[in-house]
């Protein structure tokens, strides 16, 4: 009873924030984008928050990601997600948590279509973050999984990142000991990595 009373309570307040001139970027990520490991505020979406107001852009960041997400749960979250906060551009960043599990990817790229359709339909412009695996996958899974995110972007025309951790995938000293997480060091790489494709979405800068 009190989750949809909170809940009732969201989409009262986000799209009346919305209506007063506010875009919103929705996040709908996993741990990369959650912030598994580290502090508040040090994840590359804080950090995207913090470049959007110094830039003197109008966006709300809304940080949407859950640990341990895959695509199947993006998929489901993403309708009221969309209801709630009515957002300019849905940024999907999920699919690795997939491919850990083995799953089917011919089910990570229909989850992936469904979210790229639903969020355009609902007029948000979206963005793809790419994920690649390590080749201890198998070369025909490695090379599938790499290029699934690219055939979801073109046949949506949205915006695309091929590689999140471009740059510095292999320097493990840039990630958390499980090396999987990157480290605090390393979100500002990876939000070099996001912002040249997500600005040209952005409507202009505040006065």
């Amino acid at each position: 009873m009190i989750v949809r009373l909170l809940l009732a309570l969201v989409l009262l307040v986000a799209p009346a924030a919305h209506a007063a001139g506010e875009p919103v970027i929705v996040v709908v990520g996993d741990s990369i984008s959650a912030g598994y490991g580290l502090a508040p505020g040090q994840v590359w979406v804080s950090l995207l928050e913090a470049k959007l107001k110094a830039e003197r852009y109008p966006h709300r960041v809304v940080n949407a990601s859950i640990s341990g997400d895959t695509t199947a749960g993006g998929r489901t979250r993403l309708p009221a997600l969309l209801a709630a906060h009515r957002p300019a551009v849905v940024v999907i960043e999920l699919g690795g948590n997939d491919a850990l599990r083995g799953q089917p990817l011919a089910a990570t790229r229909g989850n992936l279509l469904a979210m790229a359709t639903v969020a355009q339909s609902a007029g948000a412009k979206v963005l793809i973050l790419g994920m690649r695996l390590p080749p201890n996958y198998g070369p025909a899974y490695v090379r599938e999984f790499d290029a699934l995110f690219e055939g979801v972007a073109r046949s949506r025309k949205a915006a695309f990142v091929p590689y999140l951790f471009e740059g510095f995938g292999d320097d493990f000293a840039l990630f958390q000991p499980d090396k999987i997480h990157p480290t605090a060091e390393a979100q500002a790489r990876i939000l070099a990595n996001v912002w040249p494709s997500l600005q040209p979405l952005l409507a202009s800068k505040s006065r």
